[in-house]
């Protein structure tokens, strides 16, 4: 129990402070609880010696009093301050989370689902937000209590003093054995709600397809098949602690029914006075009031255990910006040396379900073997090829999506890996192949990496990508908010934005990835003579399979199964047998087709 309290304090970060001063005042609270004893004896000990001097009943009522005021003041500030930590101490937990995943390799993404991603930040952190301070406190608050007024007994009487300190000894026992058998079982239950994450993002996300296929009733099983799982095992978490929270319960009444009993034993047998045993006999029912409040708290802590751990897993990760530095370009010039990459060489680092990092070994797959190559500043160099051949891979590299194994990838003349990302990616612009916009205006979508820019330079950006004329149809124009990933646009809308929000960032290394995919034949012709405006001040890097798209590059490289099979210009490749040259034909194949009606 003392290590997750310890865990918690250390997970609670610049809300540390806050925390100690709501446990501190907690134990203040319970320090006013135990004046009540002190009010009880005074008014005993005068009823009970024919003392008519109400000036003692006015002492002891002002010492009660002071008791509920000063109990209420402090649960009043210790409540405000526990719910004030639980939030903010996660609030700055989940930002750390968001800024560390920027600088992890783009390999956690794919050992990781979406699901367990969004449930670490969501679900799991939630537990903590919630309980985590309050359980804390709670407990804090409840021992330290009950160890006040134990102190008033051992004032009053040595002998009940020791036998109340006994039973908070055998309750802590029975506590710590609720708490071995909820870390057997909580981690079960934080799986559970993982799952149970992953299965409903899948089913949102896949709608399309799953109506398309008619799977609704199949998917809606699984889903349900979750949601059943998640609540058993929240319940199987239940019925193992019940009977130690039952055990517990016995321990208690048990100690009070001994302090009663001993209370009139010693009043009997004449070593205790009556008021004294009248006072015993009222503090049996009190004193273990709040320790039984602490020790239903106690179960919470393995279940916390999990969820932190969990969300601690993720900064255990290695991240790719460890000792960078914020460079300036010598040039646009992107180089090769000899670069070799595979997805699963090295072991990826995932969250295991148990909430630790753990590793997982998967089958070799190599993507680059030993490429090397060359991109001048301000050119255009077009990458075609086979599916599979690493196209992709290749630029994603470049801005140091994953590191390389084995050679190296120089920027501006530094290896990237001497970079700060933040300093990197300033001078890089990618266009994805698939698009994502978030759920915002269409203007701050565009001034997305450039977030100071004026209205009038997002006008002019839109206008060079050829979407200022369908975004200004729109019921409010650059004020119109896209749905989530651009949910209300059609492919090709969602491309020219994310081609303007490049041009916007004004970067000197564009990286295009399919750029023109999802435009139709009369936008990409305007779409491709703003791209080639481009290269008279930026070093362009696309990957393209369509002949307008890449023939006017200055280098193409043709890449298949890891290697540059071939580079040159569209004449020198086209002059020469090849996978270029093939690609040349079938696209001239296709064009000669016609429908036989």
């Amino acid at each position: 129990m003392i290590k997750m309290i310890g865990k918690i304090f250390r997970f609670a970060g610049s809300r540390k402070k806050l925390l100690t001063k709501a446990t501190f005042v907690s134990f203040l609270g319970a320090i006013f609880s135990a004046f009540q004893f002190a009010a009880l004896m005074l008014v005993l000990d005068a009823v009970l010696a024919g003392n008519k001097d109400t000036s003692l009943i006015w002492i002891s009522l002002g010492i009660m009093v002071i008791s509920l005021l000063g109990k209420g003041a402090c649960m009043y500030y210790s409540t405000n301050a526990e719910t004030e930590a639980g939030f903010f101490m996660v609030a700055e937990k989940r930002i750390h989370i968001g800024d560390r995943l920027r600088y992890i390799p783009m390999g956690y993404f794919n050992q990781n689902s979406l699901g367990a991603i969004t449930a670490v930040v969501t679900t799991t952190l939630s537990d903590v937000e919630n309980s985590a301070a309050r359980c804390l406190v709670m407990l804090f608050g409840g021992f330290l209590n009950t160890f006040a007024l134990c102190l008033m007994l051992l004032i009053s009487d040595w002998r009940m003093g020791l036998i109340a300190i006994a039973g908070i000894v055998v309750y802590l026992l029975a506590t710590e054995l609720s708490a071995a058998r909820s870390k057997a079982t909580g981690p079960a239950r934080q799986h559970a709600q993982e799952t149970l994450v992953e299965a409903v993002l899948e089913y949102i996300q896949g709608m399309s397809v799953v109506k398309s296929f008619g799977l609704e009733k199949d998917n809606t099983q699984t889903v349900q098949k979750n949601i059943d799982d998640s609540c058993k095992k929240a319940l199987g978490l239940e019925y193992s602690v019940a009977p130690f929270s039952a055990l517990r319960q016995s321990v208690v009444r048990m100690f009070q029914v001994l302090l009663a009993g001993a209370g009139i034993l010693f009043f009997l047998n004449g070593t205790m006075e009556l008021s004294r045993c009248l006072l015993m006999l009222i503090a049996s029912f009190m004193i273990y009031r709040e320790l039984e409040s602490a020790g239903n708290m106690s179960d919470m802590l393995q279940m916390l255990n999990a969820s932190m751990d969990k969300a601690n897993a993720i900064d255990d990760t290695p991240v790719m910006d460890v000792e960078g530095e914020d460079l300036t370009l010598k040039d646009a010039s992107v180089v090769f040396e000899n670069v070799e990459f595979s997805y699963d060489r090295k072991k990826d680092n995932h969250i295991s379900e148990e909430g630790r990092l753990g590793e997982s070994a998967l089958k070799e797959r190599k993507i680059l073997d030993n490429v090397s190559l060359e991109i001048k500043p301000k050119t255009t160099t077009a990458i075609v090829g086979p599916s599979g051949g690493g196209k992709t891979t290749l630029c994603h590299l470049i801005a140091r999506f994953w590191d390389v194994q084995g050679g190296r990838i120089l920027v501006g003349g530094y290896p990237v890996e001497q970079y700060k990302l933040d300093s990197l990616m300033k001078n890089i612009s990618v266009v994805f192949q698939n698009v994502y916009l978030f759920a915002d205006t269409i203007e701050n979508n565009i001034k997305f990496g450039k977030q100071e820019a004026t209205h009038e330079e997002v006008v002019a950006a839109a206008k060079r990508a050829c979407c200022h004329d369908f975004i200004m149809a729109l019921p409010e124009g650059y004020n119109t908010v896209v749905g989530e990933a651009g949910g209300s646009l059609s492919g090709g809308e969602k491309q020219r934005i994310s081609i303007a929000r490049a041009l916007l960032k004004d970067a000197p290394i564009v990286i295009l990835d399919e750029a023109t995919a999802s435009v139709d034949p009369e936008n990409e012709r305007e779409l491709q003579r703003a791209i080639e405006a481009l290269t008279k001040d930026k070093t362009i890097i696309m990957i393209a399979h369509r002949l307008k798209t890449v023939r006017h590059a200055e280098q193409i490289l043709v890449l298949n199964k890891g290697h540059i099979e071939q580079r040159g210009t569209h004449e020198q490749l086209a002059a020469v047998p090849g996978l270029y040259q093939d690609f040349l034909n079938a696209r001239k194949e296709a064009i000669g087709w016609k429908l036989i009606w």
